[in-house]
């Protein structure tokens, strides 16, 4: 056999081994990819079954209410003011609900452009401190833990930042009615690492998973939207778009924990960057 046909015979083995590299590597994005659309199209099929479960509750109770007031024309005073206060705290519901719902397709269909701006981190996570502990009952008390120096300042979107942190504390004020919520942050592998940990109830045993791999599950987004509305789904869209991950870990009757890190340049006034 020539050298020619050796040449030949090597360079034929080369190209199907590599024809048969790309097949298969288009084959494996292609079942992925196939894979990733079942479970969106499931997700949105139970999220959009929530939505409806989460508007139909509070409006069929504003509706019934109502009905039993003109249906009862010689109403006491006593029973008038115990249904319309009934009326009322069904609309805030609603009305809150609509809100989560707006935010939500807000941040997932602008996301693409940030104000960055420095700020000083102590007083900003004060702020929210102040902020959490006005709405928190008598006896919650809000605080903040940090290994950082005062003087640390951070380049950030401040209103997404808001935004985030005002449904992360929502949240945690929503199952904590006695006890502690903290804020915790630090500076993690060129990022801000922030935990808001609160004493309260936690969650159900089905919603204790990581936020990543809850949203994943059918059942356990049924639940999860069920007892804590869209805020952390709003909170993981603005942590998405912000190139940084969240996760909620629970524990039925003492509390949860809710972990952040988003990508930030940080920097002491009186040491430089922070590495």
């Amino acid at each position: 056999m020539s050298w020619q046909a050796i040449v030949f015979i090597l360079i034929f083995v080369l190209f199907t081994v590599c024809l048969f590299l790309v097949q298969h590597y288009y084959q494996v994005r292609l079942r992925s990819e196939i894979g990733r659309a079942q479970r969106s199209e499931r997700i949105k099929t139970v999220f959009m079954a929530n939505v409806s479960h989460a508007l139909r509750t509070p409006l069929n109770a504003i509706i019934n209410t109502s009905q039993r007031m003109l249906d009862n024309e010689d109403m006491d005073r006593k029973t008038l003011k115990s249904t319309a206060m009934n009326i009322n705290q069904n609309g805030k519901q609603l009305l809150y609900f609509i809100s989560q719902l707006l935010e939500l397709s807000s941040f997932e269909n602008s996301m693409a452009t940030f104000t960055m701006i420095e700020v000083n981190l102590a007083e900003l996570m004060a702020s929210y401190r102040r902020e959490t502990q006005r709405d928190a009952g008598a006896n919650v008390i809000v605080s903040v833990r940090t290994p950082l120096s005062p003087h640390t300042k951070a380049t950030l979107d401040t209103n997404l930042m808001y935004q985030l942190m005002t449904h992360l504390l929502h949240n945690a004020l929503a199952h904590t009615k006695e006890g502690n919520v903290t804020i915790d942050y630090d500076y993690v592998d060129n990022g801000m690492k922030i935990e808001v940990i609160d004493t309260g109830d936690g969650e159900p045993q089905d919603l204790q998973n990581n936020f990543s791999t809850l949203i994943q599950d059918s059942d356990s987004l049924s639940l999860f939207n069920q007892r804590s509305g869209l805020g952390l789904s709003i909170c993981k869209s603005i942590v998405e778009g912000l190139h940084g991950t969240i996760e909620l870990k629970s524990e039925l009757g003492k509390g949860t924990i809710v972990t952040v890190w988003i990508p930030c340049k940080m920097r002491d006034q009186k040491k430089g960057l922070l590495r």
